[in-house]
């Protein structure tokens, strides 16, 4: 059956596919709109199957905190391409996705994405619409009690941070550039825990084992090689422990000693609970 131009414009604007995807889906459907719809959303199923195995390592990473700062989230959204991901539509889905984590307290990707069934819906019909492989690839939540959490999201939206402090209060007005610089450290130097005890055990061990067949190349002593492994840890723990890192501001400082500046000219007790830190392709397939 012939189809007429209102009829693919009316469709174009309510689901945004292209033209001949349009007219495709009219003729097909019989003029029926709401038909034609749910063929561009099936369309977009099997597109997005066909996609599967693309690499989706573009995108944006987002976050949302409540305004009370007791809670936030972060979340990654991908794409194919740079292009797509800088787009309204992408955007506003990403936006979106953002908005249901949030609202759902999201911290498990794939119970998220079980318990929010419309995010497939969503993906498919944006797949049709856009033509590449989108995905949902994390959450991640955090809260404090008797705290605050706060986020950074680096220009560009690649790269962010969600962190959680205690000992802080909403009307602690001071403390609030201190959390932001925290959550920017999180974010540029890409700690691995907040304090030394909590670096998890199989990386010292990944470490200790490198520096230990460094000094065997070396001629070191067999004896003594673990002895200078492990004291060689202090400079990994530099590298990879927030507390020990030097502060991007005055790298004559590590950040824990500038917390406790900061926390005596204040009359402060604010520390650093835990965070998280996601970098745009890092969670995609």
């Amino acid at each position: 059956m012939s189809v007429t131009a209102a009829q693919v414009n009316e469709l174009r604007q309510r689901t945004g596919a292209g033209i001949l995807d349009c007219k495709k889906a009219l003729v097909e459907s019989n003029g029926d709109m709401d038909a034609a719809i749910d063929y561009l959303r099936k369309k977009g199923a099997a597109l997005a199957a066909k996609r599967a195995d693309r690499a989706a390592n573009e995108g944006i990473v987002s976050a949302k905190v409540s305004d009370d700062k007791k809670y936030g989230v972060l979340v990654e959204v991908n794409c194919e391409t740079d292009f797509v991901a800088k787009s309204d539509d992408f955007v506003a889905f990403s936006k979106e996705v953002t908005e249901l984590a949030f609202t759902k307290k999201a911290n498990d990707i794939d119970a998220f994405l079980e318990a929010t069934p419309e995010i497939t819906t969503m993906l498919n019909e944006m797949t049709a619409k856009i033509g590449e492989k989108l995905q949902v690839s994390r959450v991640a939540y955090l809260d404090s009690a008797d705290g605050m959490v706060d986020f950074y999201i680096h220009y560009g939206d690649r790269l962010g941070s969600l962190v959680a402090f205690k000992d802080v209060a909403v009307t602690d007005e001071n403390l609030k550039p201190v959390m932001q610089d925290i959550a920017k450290q999180v974010a540029a130097m890409s700690p691995v825990s907040v304090s030394r005890e909590e670096v998890p055990s199989d990386l010292i061990e990944k470490e200790l084992e490198i520096y230990k067949e460094q000094f065997r190349k070396e001629g070191k002593p067999e004896d003594k090689i673990e002895f200078i492994a492990k004291n060689k840890l202090g400079k990994y723990f530099e590298e990879v422990v927030l507390l020990e890192q030097s502060f991007f501001r005055e790298d004559k400082k590590t950040v824990g000693e500038w917390l406790k500046e900061v926390n005596k000219a204040n009359g402060t007790e604010m520390s650093v609970a835990t965070f998280r830190r996601f970098a745009l392709g890092e969670g995609s397939e």
